[in-house]
């Protein structure tokens, strides 16, 4: 259906969105021509474009041709660097997505969004092939929103935390990254006693407090709605819970419950943009054994 939609579209001269762009190239054999070389995205990201990844696979006889993988972008902070732990929501999305999709967690711990929108080109730089990009998370907002006072390091003020996730939204789609594939994600609440804890467990003083994360979270709202990206108010949602310290590891991070929290929210968001990419390769029953080449080259 998206296939046709997208065919469709392309007569009419009517811009695609990154999904239908996606199954349009790859509708015919989800591989790329044996002629095609490297992608500029695959160059640095574990894949050669030496004569070896075009030479003819060993004890096979047939050229291999590369197989384009899609690819969905999970960038913030400790939240997104912890998520591929086990029952994380980044191995929860992983999951989803095998055989489609290849999840890449860029989840810097400590990190606030002045380093980030610093390091973003880097990880995706202009020669980028936008296209290979289903969706982009951009989740940052606990380490801005920590106390000056008590945390000059990684506070950010507000203005700039507002400015700075312009910017981000603002280069992705300067390398064509557009709206539609890019979501915010707000901090999440901050549970200030369980959170206290931790920080005099490491001779601190509380250096957060919930109230100034919730303005962190609505200029984060904001910022979507202007952006016109869309958003997961974690901030919000999870407080809809009286006792939301259940989805808190340590009052900052998020326990068991709130990895599947957050992967049920941000999938409820995912699913629709996603749902249209293939499965990469044929099912196992369905190749031919006595003449594989014919199915999988």
């Amino acid at each position: 259906m998206v296939e046709l939609v997208g065919a469709l579209k392309l007569r009419a001269g009517v811009p695609l969105t990154g999904v239908e762009k996606w199954v349009l190239m790859t509708r015919d054999s989800l591989i790329c021509p044996k002629s095609v070389t490297t992608p500029a995205w695959e160059k640095g990201h574990g894949v050669s474009d030496t004569a070896g990844h075009r030479a003819e696979i060993q004890g096979g006889g047939a050229r291999g041709r590369l197989l384009r993988w899609p690819r969905l972008l999970l960038f913030g902070d400790s939240i997104t660097e912890y998520s591929f732990q086990e029952n994380g929501w980044g191995t929860f999305l992983a999951e989803r997505l095998v055989r489609k999709c290849d999840v890449l967690n860029r989840g810097i711990s400590g990190y606030n969004t002045r380093w980030a929108k610093l390091i973003l080109p880097r990880l995706i730089p202009e020669s980028t092939s936008a296209d290979s990009i289903v969706a982009v998370t951009i989740f940052f907002g606990a380490n801005d929103s920590a106390l000056k006072e008590l945390n000059p390091k990684q506070h950010v003020p507000l203005e700039e935390y507002t400015a700075n996730l312009k910017s981000m939204v603002q280069y992705l789609k300067s390398v064509d990254i557009t709206a539609d594939r890019i979501i915010l994600i707000t901090p999440p609440p901050l549970e200030e006693s369980a959170w206290e804890k931790a920080c005099l467990a490491k001779g601190e003083k509380l250096n957060r407090c919930n109230g100034t994360t919730g303005q962190y979270a609505q200029a984060c709202v904001q910022v979507a709605r202007e952006c016109s990206t869309d958003v997961l108010d974690l901030w919000t949602l999870m407080q809809k819970d009286q006792d939301f310290s259940s989805y808190l590891s340590d009052g900052l991070h998020l326990s068991a419950k709130g990895n599947s929290f957050l992967a049920a929210q941000l999938w409820s968001r995912l699913e629709n943009k996603l749902s249209a990419l293939p499965s990469l390769l044929p099912y196992w029953r369905d190749v031919d054994h006595t003449n594989p080449e014919a199915s999988l080259l």
